[in-house]
């Protein structure tokens, strides 16, 4: 009613100009709306430069003076880091580039209007400026263990990567880059997705020398792609097949425990500015040794096929033979996966020397107990089936 008042009383003084005195009264803009009512201006305070400002306690309704940019929030570590972020007041950028549902679940974590969702196009440069412009922390958590039509492991893993460090550097006012790449990246890998990831650390360091670069071990939790793709196997076809003999050496690593060591680099003093942290978990697994515990969780009977990796690979080939030469997208790899299948030929764990949780003032989480209690979920007699052995053992078996 009030657009409708303002805009009768503009064609009034149009149209008789002996009224002109009155027009400071109906200053509007040329679409009717006003200019004390601006449209499309957004509400996001500037923090692009200068000391952060810190207002409050250091709950979720305080300010901490952190506007981030956390690419990759809707995936499996983007969550954590999100949650960590908005707890302490922070304001989250979120960019997404799918369904309008991708990103519900994380509006809850903060105060009112802190997590902000951007639609974006990751191969658009304008549309990357844009949801950067008002932060001073950029994170990238972006990554893909598989390849799709769309694509390739250089352009999620590496070309990506590059471009934001390229748009940091030229914004100016970000104060903070933190890279989450891979333990095991190393450029003479077997594994496409290391080579890109050891790619793209060495193209942001040398963009952005005072980036931060995290390389997470296999992450565990409630929505890892590791442990409930096993489980989700065996419940299917009652075995688990292991690639080779089992005997890899690798050391998962708690999702919490990586998103808290983010949030601790953000908190230090610049002293994590241009370093490089392997975060693997407290204990080192082999991968049969991670299987038995995952059995353990869902109260099965270990039941294991030994695949050699000649014929692992043989099996997981068709699908990158494919993947481009068809009209249709093919389904997406879970345990035959040719790259994955190539990296566990070497023993993934934290170098002698490298920085570590330790050096963030973090106590890792050893991951038997709660960190894999989500696997309850897969006790066919529901969640405190299998509580003593005479559980376990059914039918013939006992």
């Amino acid at each position: 009613m009030q657009v409708c008042w303002r805009r009768s009383g503009k064609r009034l003084l149009d149209h008789y100009p002996a009224l002109s005195p009155f027009k400071p009264i109906y200053l509007l803009s040329s679409d009717g709306y006003g200019i004390d009512h601006p449209r499309h201006v957004s509400t996001i305070s500037v923090k692009g430069a200068g000391h952060l400002v810190r207002k409050g306690t250091g709950g979720r309704s305080s300010v901490s003076g952190i506007v981030a940019t956390v690419f990759g929030a809707t995936g499996f570590l983007g969550r954590y880091v999100v949650q960590q972020l908005a707890k302490m007041g922070s304001q989250v950028l979120v960019p997404f580039r799918g369904s309008e549902d991708s990103h519900r679940h994380l509006k809850l974590m903060g105060d009112l209007g802190q997590i902000v969702p951007m639609k974006y196009n990751p191969k658009d440069e304008n549309s990357i400026k844009a949801v950067m412009a008002k932060a001073n922390v950029v994170l990238n958590l972006i990554g893909r263990e598989y390849e799709t039509r769309n694509y390739s492991f250089e352009e999620v893993n590496h070309a990506m990567a590059e471009q934001l460090a390229v748009i940091a550097k030229e914004h100016g006012g970000i104060m903070r880059f933190i890279q989450v790449s891979c333990l095991g990246a190393s450029s003479s890998s077997p594994s496409r997705m290391l080579r890109a990831k050891a790619a793209a650390e060495e193209s942001v360091l040398r963009t952005f020398p005072e980036a931060t670069i995290m390389k997470p071990g296999i992450m565990i939790g409630t929505e890892d792609r590791i442990l409930n793709i096993w489980a989700q196997f065996v419940k299917k076809w009652s075995f688990l097949p292991l690639i080779g003999d089992g005997s890899t050496k690798i050391q998962p690593v708690y999702v919490v425990d990586v998103a808290a060591a983010i949030i601790a680099s953000l908190k230090d003093d610049s002293s994590s500015m241009g370093k490089v942290y392997e975060l693997g978990g407290p204990e080192v697994f082999t991968v049969h040794q991670l299987a038995e515990l995952m059995y353990d969780m869902i109260r099965e009977w270990p039941r294991y096929v030994k695949v050699p990796f000649p014929i692992a690979k043989a099996l997981a080939s068709p699908r990158e033979f494919l993947l481009k030469k068809v009209p249709f997208p093919l389904p997406n790899p879970d345990i035959f996966n040719l790259d994955q299948i190539n990296a566990p030929t070497g023993d993934t764990v934290v170098s002698e020397n490298a920085l570590t949780f330790s050096d963030l003032g973090i106590m890792p989480h050893k991951l038997k107990g709660y960190p894999v209690e989500y696997l309850i979920c897969y006790r066919q007699g529901g969640p405190a089936y299998g509580s003593t052995v005479s559980e376990r053992v059914t039918g013939s078996e006992f």
